[in-house]
């Protein structure tokens, strides 16, 4: 019978000791008993389990797959191109992550257009975008706002400095996405088998536990929330098998010290006064009901879409580019047949192998074949 109990387990402030790294392999050796696919929805984790060299070190029968946790990355091809003919608009200052710059569009690149001698400025904390529109009155400064729960809420903090000091020349072009309708879209996917999820952790330090509750409760999945350490992966990955095993379905936080089950309130109220929730294009997932972050209209004067009439259409990407399937969980970057030939981190085909939390780029920097 599947139950939504709140799962727990004790730990340990030592998260490198090499014993307790061994102990729990052992257990998790024990546990897995039978065929199982987890999932890990967040690129940080996609990266970290590749950096610590642990995959090969599962049971055999544990099979992990990467989902569509890059934010680069599942942003949809429609609202790159969209990005590049904002940035040729010579009235234009664009702003944006680094990670933003070298996903190819239909026709060209942001780092093309910045070659071609657009104002495209790199930026490390969106606030400074508001500083840039300060000291540039006469030119119009948009910020890309790319990200999912962690990053929307800075984003939404630069919205009210800009209200607060006037700044009509300020805005944002906003593909913010939440990650749990995604993660329902996966759980509705017929042709994916997916027994459990890895929540994200960069995440869920803003929303949460309880948005997680409805994978138990609907599809009787667990879901655990992790960390980033060998330690605390495999903590997670134990929970996960020992429900599995006892064919139980709950949602666990194997992460107390960083993530508090009610996550941020503070920064969920922020984002609930400058976002609503609306549809939105996932590139390999489609459109997904009440996924995205539309700035509200309230707000409107600061929402580049509606400043610049800008519109995000699902276009097609490029030809053999398997990044969507790879974003599912439907394949490995080795089964697309770009992989290593015509798409490498040095001339990229996809968005997976641009960013620095993409699938595609983790196998290539980490894998040898």
């Amino acid at each position: 019978m599947h139950c939504c109990k709140k799962f727990t387990m004790k730990q340990t402030d030592t998260f490198r000791s090499a014993d307790l790294v061994s102990s729990l392999t052992t257990k998790l050796q024990q546990t897995v008993t039978r065929p199982i696919k987890i999932m890990e929805v967040c690129g940080s984790h996609t990266m970290s389990i590749f950096h610590h060299g642990i995959r090969d070190l599962l049971p055999a029968d544990m099979q992990l797959l990467s989902g569509p946790g890059c934010p680069v990355c599942v942003t949809s091809q429609g609202y790159i191109d969209a990005a590049i003919q904002l940035a040729q608009n010579k009235e234009v200052i664009l702003a944006s992550f680094g990670d933003m710059l070298r996903v190819p569009g239909k026709n060209s690149s942001l780092m093309k257009e910045k070659a071609a001698g657009q104002d495209i400025r790199v930026l490390y904390s969106p606030l400074d975008a508001v500083e840039i529109a300060a000291a540039n009155p006469q030119r119009q400064v948009v910020f890309l706002g790319v990200g999912f729960e962690t990053t929307a809420p800075v984003v939404a903090l630069t919205i009210l400095e800009a209200a607060k000091r006037n700044l009509d020349n300020y805005s944002v072009f906003s593909a913010h996405k939440l990650v749990p309708p995604a993660m329902e879209a996966l759980c509705a996917d017929s042709g994916l088998q997916i027994d459990g999820f890895l929540c994200p952790g960069h995440v869920s330090t803003v929303i949460g536990l309880e948005p997680y509750r409805f994978l138990a409760e609907k599809y009787h999945k667990p879901a655990v929330i992790a960390g980033f350490e060998i330690v605390e992966l495999r903590l997670a990955w134990l929970m996960l098998a020992d429900m599995l095993r006892q064919d139980e379905s709950a949602a666990g936080n194997a992460e107390p010290r960083g993530v508090a089950d009610g996550g941020n309130p503070t920064a969920r109220n922020i984002l609930n006064q400058l976002f609503m929730p609306v549809a939105s294009i996932w590139r390999g997932l489609g459109e997904i009901a009440g996924s995205g972050l539309k700035i509200r209209p309230e707000f409107s004067r600061f929402d580049a879409a509606v400043k610049f009439g800008l519109k995000e259409t699902e276009t097609q990407t490029p030809n053999g580019c398997s990044c969507g399937d790879i974003l599912r969980g439907r394949k490995t970057p080795p089964q697309c047949r770009l992989y290593k030939k015509a798409c490498t981190p040095q001339t990229p085909m996809g968005a997976c192998m641009v960013s620095s939390e993409g699938t595609c780029a983790a196998y290539y920097k980490y894998i040898v074949d």
